[in-house]
């Protein structure tokens, strides 16, 4: 691929055109703002002069319910030789394509499964998709040359491709994605009248369930537009679980030691499926999931701590797996929980303290 045109630049256009930028693909930009490609262009991701003949590959970055439509516009001015889309619903813009007649063989369908609470061509980062799966959805009219188009798009922008049915690609987006921005949304409302002291205690579990609330509501209704019964059914079941989980508190709370009883067994037995659900996902880069062992270490909020936390870690021979850190209300300090293989922690927890490290038991 020497040549490409991404057309809508918001975050995941604009992240996808600075990754091909940056490895040499001159990226012809299209925003029907022009604002919005003028500042992507600015950002490095491209520039939005017209291409003169036909690029190698178009990536139409639009909401699903425009695929069809852009697509359409695109195939008629000749801007590619093939064509793709990533807006994270397949099966709704394959049926308008069908529809409008357009050419099936030159157009694959396509979803990097990566993204941020912030949009638009601002927010847009070319390590975006770095690692992250990308979904193609090729059906027997797309030709090699399309897919291999597609293949080659997702390894510039260091993805790792995975082949699925449009619709199946749409039941598990509805579960692993659409569905949990809404429970967080939802979690994320029960705050916005409560008591300021209430709030104030919130801690790293809180940010963690409602990071995600934060998204563009204008941009999540087009998304769920376009897959929203498979989101509404998965919706009804947790309601269920949400009714079983209440009775079960309320049981709790009773008289009747029986009863009692029974809540506890609930209550354990939802938290218990939790921790089941939990060990199916993915661990570090897809492999199956590893338990590993929180190192706490307290932290002060001054420039250079954290790089010299890792190089005292580093020091001591061991390797963070991976990092959070819960900021401490209303003082300067922090507490970064260090997760490392549970053969290491022993050793890193002495090393650290021997270098002056404030460690949690």
């Amino acid at each position: 691929m020497r040549t490409a045109a991404v057309v809508g630049t918001g975050l995941i256009g604009t992240s996808a055109a600075l990754a091909l930028s940056a490895r040499g693909i001159t990226v012809h930009l299209e925003d029907a703002d022009p604002d919005a490609a003028r500042t992507a262009a600015a950002l490095g991701a491209g520039t939005v002069e017209p291409a003169g003949q036909a690029v190698d590959l178009a990536v139409i970055a639009v909401p699903p319910a425009l695929v069809g439509r852009v697509l359409a516009d695109c195939q008629r001015r000749g801007l590619a030789r093939c064509y793709t889309d990533v807006a994270s619903v397949k099966s709704g813009p394959r049926a308008d394509i069908a529809a409008l007649g357009l050419d099936t063989t030159r157009y694959i369908g396509s979803h990097p499964m990566a993204g941020r609470e912030v949009s638009g061509p601002l927010a847009g980062r070319a390590d975006l998709f770095e690692g992250r799966p990308w979904v193609l959805t090729p059906t027997a009219d797309t030709d090699t040359d399309t897919l291999n188009a597609a293949l080659e798009l997702v390894a510039l922008c260091g993805a790792v491709p995975v082949v699925m049915d449009a619709a199946a690609h749409d039941r598990a987006v509805a579960l692993v994605s659409h569905t949990p921005q809404l429970l967080s949304s939802l979690v994320a409302a029960r705050l916005e009248h409560a008591e300021e002291t209430a709030v104030r205690l919130s801690g790293q579990g809180v940010r963690d369930v409602t990071r995600i609330a934060a998204s563009d509501p204008g941009m999540w209704v087009d998304i769920l537009s376009a897959n929203a019964g498979a989101v509404a059914d998965i919706l009804e079941e947790i309601a269920g679980d949400l009714g079983a989980t209440v009775a079960a508190l309320r049981s709790l709370e009773a008289a009747d030691e029986h009863k009692r009883a029974e809540g506890a067994e609930g209550i354990t037995e939802v938290m218990r499926r939790g921790n089941a659900g939990q060990a199916r996902i993915p661990g570090k880069h897809g492999a199956p999931p590893t338990r590993y062992t929180t190192v706490v270490v307290v932290i002060g909020d001054q420039p250079g701590e954290l790089a010299r936390l890792f190089g005292d870690a580093g020091l001591a021979g061991v390797n963070i797996e991976d990092v959070s850190i819960e900021h401490s209300t209303g003082q300067q300090a922090g507490m970064v929980q260090l997760s490392v293989a549970p053969s290491a922690a022993t050793g890193l927890v002495t090393a650290l303290r021997e270098r002056g490290w404030s460690v949690r038991d």
